[in-house]
């Protein structure tokens, strides 16, 4: 079976459209190539990775 590729999609031109916008990848700004993932994607990543443990850490202080 051939192995299926994901195909990337741009968060910002997406945003409010009917249709996910492909990301250009190299030639977006926004685009970091040497993780080969879009800089919003991360950022948002990120706050969801912290977000996750200030809540953990409140459970346990709970």
């Amino acid at each position: 079976m051939a192995e299926i590729k994901e195909i990337p999609f741009c968060p910002l031109l997406s945003v409010g459209q009917n249709v996910d916008m492909v990301c250009t990848q190299e030639r977006c700004a926004w685009y970091m190539p040497n993780v080969k993932k879009c800089s919003v994607y991360l950022v948002a990543y990120n706050a969801l990775i912290e977000a996750n443990s200030r809540q953990a850490a409140a459970k346990k202080q709970g």
